[in-house]
């Protein structure tokens, strides 16, 4: 899955960027209060996409 693609699934499920680290990305849900990291790479695997999704507790991507 490209990055472009998760993020934008991210912020259209109320998720924010918390803040920028070295090779990461913390993304935080405003409704649940939750954390996860989202890694500087064009292509993310799927796997790892549905894990980002399920720290966040949001629906995966399709």
């Amino acid at each position: 899955m490209k990055r472009r693609k998760l993020l934008f699934h991210l912020k259209n499920n109320d998720c924010e960027l918390l803040f920028e680290g070295g090779k990461h990305s913390m993304y935080f849900n405003t409704k649940t209060k939750k954390t996860s990291t989202v890694p500087r790479h064009i292509e993310i695997d799927n796997w790892l996409a549905v894990k980002i999704c399920k720290d966040l507790e949001i629906p995966p991507p399709s």
